[in-house]
């Protein structure tokens, strides 16, 4: 019996897209294991879209190779994506269809059995919370109901993946949050891979993130990891004398330095650099009264910001 707890259900190499003489994606890795919801962050044009797009089979790769739970989606797409649901940006849906008749129709499309599809679609209504309006023409529902419409359609055939682009755009905080109970929901039986630039949902609803900037990969780990690796490189420092901020940023191995409040600063190493000796004994050879030295608290925005902006401040 497969470990459902190591399963790969998706595999990605060197997943790479040109248009004319634009790259918009270049080397994608992605690994999923059954059971774990992957957040796809990045800014506007980063790339996630285009790499949901291949990895559902909507969008032919340049370059790279793709396997839905084992299987080759370049040389048995049928076969690849009926193990995928997927929910593109803007929901397919058809206003004029009952919830249930378009559900059903999702069922057909996916080929769900004629003998099975009835308990597939209640069931999928159901996970969904859509039960009280399966009779209501799609068309008169508000979006985040039409949301739910569009993951039902993704899940109707019980998929090995699911795959979400950018699910809570265009929604109200509470609709938001019924969205994101869901996709948790769903990440119990299915793997979900959610695209999204919205930081906080990323951190209330993924077990792992990957991010990309420019089409690449800027950053793939867990989201402590993510936190862990930020924090390790920038401390909190306390100076009762400050010189000026260029003489703390000037000392070898610090990248950066802002201001934090008071006398409190913000330090960023340099790579593969560790300046705290260096910053210790400045301080006391120039009498700077240093009263405080501590890893600094890291939110994902700070994060997500060093890693896309980076790129942007490279020579």
């Amino acid at each position: 019996m497969t470990d459902k707890s190591t399963e790969i259900t998706v595999s990605a190499q060197g997943l790479s897209r040109k248009f004319g003489g634009h790259t918009a994606v270049s080397g994608i890795n992605l690994e999923l294991k059954r059971g774990e919801i992957l957040g796809f962050l990045g800014p506007n044009g980063a790339g996630k879209t285009t790499t949901m797009q291949m990895l559902t089979g909507n969008l032919a790769a340049s370059s790279g190779a793709i396997s839905i739970c084992g299987i080759d989606l370049f040389e048995r797409p049928t076969a690849a994506k009926a193990r995928i649901g997927y929910l593109p940006e803007h929901p397919p849906l058809y206003r004029e269809l009952t919830v249930r008749e378009y559900v059903d129709l999702a069922a057909r499309l996916h080929r769900v059995a004629k003998s099975a599809r009835s308990a597939a679609v209640g069931n999928a209504l159901a996970r969904c919370g859509l039960g009280d309006v399966a009779q209501k023409l799609i068309g008169t529902l508000s979006k985040g109901y039409q949301q739910r419409v569009g993951i039902a359609q993704a899940v109707v055939h019980h998929p090995d993946v699911v795959i979400l682009d950018e699910p809570t755009v265009g929604l109200d905080p509470n609709q938001i949050r019924e969205i994101r109970n869901l996709i948790r929901e769903l990440g119990a039986n299915y793997s979900v891979i959610l695209s999204t630039h919205i930081l906080p949902e990323v951190e209330t609803v993924c077990d792992r993130v990957q991010i990309l900037h420019h089409g690449a990969t800027v950053f793939s780990d867990t989201i402590a990891g993510l936190k862990q690796f930020h924090g390790g490189r920038m401390v909190l420092v306390g100076l009762k004398r400050p010189p000026a901020v260029g003489e703390i940023a000037a000392i070898s191995g610090i990248a950066s330095v802002e201001p934090d409040g008071g006398n409190l600063y913000r330090v960023s190493f340099a790579d593969n650099a560790d300046p705290t000796e260096n910053l210790v004994r400045r301080a006391v050879e120039k009498s700077w009264g240093l009263y405080q030295l501590s890893p600094a608290q890291s939110s994902l925005e700070d994060v997500f910001v060093q890693l896309t902006r980076k790129e942007e401040t490279s020579p």
